[in-house]
């Protein structure tokens, strides 16, 4: 049972004044970016939301949807929005680790007849990393980015490199091709703070882009946002005050998850293999925060748990035959959980 907040935790869960400012030029700033985006993106306004929310909580992402809907586009579009470096892995079957991190390569020094290796840079040394079709390459593979995820950090041989910041990975998936890919290891996936699924467009946003897609015209992008402003509001995001009682409310969610505790509710010891870990709570928190900031509040409030439950806990769920049988997907029972803790 999650208990509401009394008047004076709420009265001390109160931003900073310093702060009230800030916030007020990072919303006015992401109307802008959703303006510059839109013109080149028509439709997907959830998804450039989310992708936003996400950046926003210092985040990566991971975008899964089938073609054709603007994945790769959206993410470099973002890139010149951001004015960010950006980089572009596709990866394949045949793609090495190295080709990822960068290696040694055996250079000319200036002393005549004496050679040296000098460590080559690779694509994951960038501000944005679009890994496309993440799932196309081994496992092997798909592990050289989690230190990189994870710490921002590159080893490679005797070599270590910090990455320089911001730093996201914007990974995507095609969802139904199936043939020559591999499933990303739980690690990996727990690495992502979001799963965000890109649907088809409405009937007149595809009418929309069979107009304005097809002319010779190619919008050039404004640069809405630097790096280092960036790095300045994901900083404001973590300041924003979460009152007491919404840590239980995150806390009572992601424990709902797991079917391995004796209070499970009977259908999560039914259809869930495994729960969501501590990751997901700070995930939801942060989520929370940066969702709060941009939709026009000044602390976390329930529903801006609720905006990002979803693509936190999709991919931190796995169901079991019981659940598959039945048609019930880790989507249905994260709207389930949520509606069960409020009802407690």
């Amino acid at each position: 049972m999650v208990s509401e907040a009394s008047p004076t935790a709420e009265a001390a869960a109160q931003p900073r004044e310093e702060d009230v400012e800030a916030i007020d030029r990072l919303r006015e700033l992401h109307q802008k970016i959703r303006t510059e985006l839109a013109r080149v993106i028509i439709g997907q306004d959830d998804v450039i939301d989310k992708l936003l929310v996400c950046l926003f909580a210092r985040g990566h992402a991971l975008l899964m949807g089938v073609p054709g809907l603007a994945k790769t586009m959206l993410i470099h579009s973002l890139s010149e929005v951001m004015h960010l470096n950006f980089s572009r892995i596709q990866f394949t079957p045949d793609l090495m680790p190295s080709d990822i991190t960068g290696t040694d390569i055996l250079q000319e020094t200036e002393q005549a007849g004496r050679r040296a290796f000098e460590f080559i840079k690779g694509p994951i040394f960038a501000n944005i990393v679009l890994a496309d079709e993440i799932n196309r390459t081994p496992p092997k593979t798909q592990a050289a980015l989690l230190q990189a995820m994870q710490e921002h950090k590159v080893n490679a041989g005797s070599h270590t490199f910090e990455l320089d910041p911001p730093f996201f990975v914007l990974a995507t998936q095609n969802p139904i091709e199936q043939e020559g890919t591999y499933p990303l290891p739980e690690a990996q996936l727990d690495r992502f703070m979001f799963l965000i699924e890109v649907n088809y467009p409405s009937h007149d946003e595809e009418v929309r882009i069979g107009r304005e897609t097809t002319s010779g015209d190619t919008p050039t992008l404004n640069t809405v946002i630097t790096g280092e402003e960036l790095i300045e509001f994901q900083n404001l995001v973590r300041r924003v005050p979460v009152p007491d009682h919404i840590y239980e409310y995150v806390v009572e969610i992601v424990r709902t998850s797991r079917p391995s505790l004796p209070d499970a509710p009977d259908w999560i010891k039914n259809w869930v293999m495994w729960g969501a870990g501590p990751r997901a709570v700070q995930y939801m928190i942060l989520g929370a925060k940066a969702q709060a900031v941009l939709s026009g509040s000044y602390l976390v409030q329930t529903e801006h748990v609720d905006a990002v439950a979803e693509p936190v806990l999709n991919h931190r769920i796995l169901t079991n035959f019981h659940a598959e049988s039945e048609g019930i997907t880790s989507k249905e029972i994260v709207r389930r959980i949520i509606e069960s803790v409020k009802k407690d």
